[in-house]
């Protein structure tokens, strides 16, 4: 099987296009999205009807915090994510609402833990983005799953960690499109990045694709009509700020 793994989409439509043809086109045969399907971009209906297709196909779907937060939003808004709920939320219909309501945190997909930040109290969704952390996500998935793999979103960019022999946990940059051999005799966790608002200075997508039978790991980096998602960011009335994070990847 091959495991196209998707995050943060953000409901920036372009790139989730994007990468859904270019996972198509690089043979995955089934989807896995990690959370933060809306939020931030300006087309949450579109992106949500299309995963509730591909979740009727056999995608899996997890929740993420700005998809509660698009359920529930704040009754006053005190920060731009704040504003970006309430609006995401009056353009949702119920089903949708209760579509992400029914959202798992977490998943084993494969003899791997799917998560949208990290196995270690999911529902806090904390940030991996430094070895300690990854350490204790790590250690969570092995003692609440017994899985020795896993793979997250949340931190907008792309970055793999394992556990070396002497049980330290340590970084690794992947080369987008290079194929990375996940031995079977390591733990391996790996933070797939964000198709819809990167945030590394590189406007393309990023999703991760998982070769199960070989056992390997691709980043890739897909190219969008990053200009036009701005364009629709500012059409609908949502902050400015929004937009430049699609033109700047800040």
């Amino acid at each position: 099987m091959k495991l196209a793994l998707l995050s943060d989409l953000h409901a920036n439509w372009r790139a989730f296009e994007a990468c859904v043809d270019h996972a198509r086109a690089a043979g995955a045969d089934r989807f896995a999205f990690l959370g933060d399907l809306v939020g931030y971009g300006p087309e949450p209906v579109a992106v949500l009807e299309r995963v509730m297709q591909l979740a009727a196909e056999g995608a899996v779907v997890l929740r993420g915090n700005h998809d509660d937060a698009a359920r529930q939003p704040p009754a006053q808004h005190r920060t731009a994510e704040d504003l970006s709920a309430q609006w995401t939320h009056a353009q949702l219909a119920p089903a949708h609402r209760d579509f992400l309501a029914g959202l798992p945190l977490t998943a084993l997909v494969a003899d791997s833990l799917l998560v949208h930040a990290s196995a270690r109290e999911p529902q806090q969704w904390e940030y991996v983005d430094r070895p300690p952390l990854a350490e204790r996500c790590l250690d969570a998935a092995r003692e609440g799953w017994g899985a020795r793999r896993v793979f997250c979103g949340h931190v907008h960019e792309q970055q793999l960690y394992y556990r070396g022999a002497d049980g330290r946990v340590l970084p690794f940059s992947p080369a987008p499109g290079i194929a990375v051999p996940l031995a079977a005799h390591r733990e391996w966790l790996a933070v797939v990045g964000s198709v819809g608002q990167p945030r590394n200075g590189d406007p393309r997508a990023m999703y991760a694709l998982l070769d199960t039978a070989g056992s390997r790991l691709a980043f890739h980096r897909v190219a969008y009509d990053h200009a036009g998602a701005a364009a629709a960011v500012r059409a609908s009335g949502l902050p400015e700020d929004f937009a430049l994070r699609l033109e700047r990847a800040r």
